[in-house]
């Protein structure tokens, strides 16, 4: 999370590296509390290299099957661990073929921009 400078009432917001770094560390962690981890990766600013303060770390996971529905599946994940704000999108193989396959707007998106921390 953002931290206080020692001397000044003004928030630093963590460098673009330590982001990184920190996310693939919870990544292999991650990896571990979800064996049916196809593939994790983030999109946006970050992916994009132009992330500045106050922007969120949105990340994509791909599963190979998940009996919860879609939008209750990030509430299995922990993001405590990054350095600030995140969101995860949680897809099954299946829907993530058909997003991909779709052609709309955010498939293109994540087809240009996505950067795959972890693929099998």
């Amino acid at each position: 999370m953002p931290v206080r400078s020692l001397n000044s009432s003004v928030l630093r917001w963590p460098e673009r590296d330590t982001v990184i770094q920190r996310l693939e560390r919870w990544a292999v962690e991650e990896r571990k509390r979800h064996p049916g981890l196809n593939a994790l990766g983030y999109f946006g600013s970050y992916a994009r290299g132009d992330a500045g303060v106050g922007s969120d770390l949105d990340l994509i996971a791909i599963v190979a099957d998940s009996e919860t529905p879609f939008e209750r599946r990030a509430l299995d994940w922990d993001l405590s661990g990054l350095p600030l704000p995140a969101e995860i999108l949680v897809y099954t193989e299946g829907e993530w073929q058909d997003l991909m396959s779709g052609g709309g707007r955010f498939a293109r998106v994540i087809k240009a921009e996505a950067v795959w921390l972890q693929e099998t």
